[in-house]
């Protein structure tokens, strides 16, 4: 009797714990889904879901950086993107997302540092190089003495 109760139990906890583990991969599935469809509100809860159960997940870290961009959250958007760029520092949208946030704010220097880091690490985003040169040509360094 002992052997079966504890089969039984063995049996139950593999099953939740395969249940579990999919319940992680279909968060961040579904929450990139509602994120293409334009549902952000959605997609931001179920991001958020994924976080809780794999919090070193760099990518749902990216697509709130997204979602709050969207939503003109620049505060939120900044922590999403430093908290993927502690994850993952060579995320090369992440760096250049913290780039454009970093132009906005008229951080010359700053830009300058990042620009610098984004070329030796861009492999697809090497394109935006170009983008990123002009608009520091539209800022004046600031003299910081």
């Amino acid at each position: 009797m002992f052997k079966k109760i504890k089969f039984l139990a063995i049996i139950f906890v593999l099953f939740n714990y395969t249940q579990l583990v999919m319940a992680k991969n279909n968060f961040y599935a579904d929450a990139k889904k509602k994120y293409e469809a334009k549902e952000y509100d959605q997609s931001k809860f179920l991001f958020q879901r994924n976080i809780v159960f794999n919090p070193k997940d760099y990518n749902s870290y990216l697509y709130l950086a997204k979602i709050y961009n969207v939503e003109e959250n620049q505060r939120e958007e900044e922590k999403n993107i430093d908290t993927v760029l502690l994850l993952d520092p060579k995320n090369e949208e992440a760096n250049y997302m913290l780039i454009n946030i970093e132009l906005k704010k008229s951080n010359y220097l700053k830009v300058k540092e990042l620009t610098s880091f984004f070329s030796k690490i861009c492999s697809e985003l090497c394109g935006k190089k170009d983008l990123i040169k002009e608009s520091l040509k539209n800022l004046e360094p600031k003299n910081d003495s």
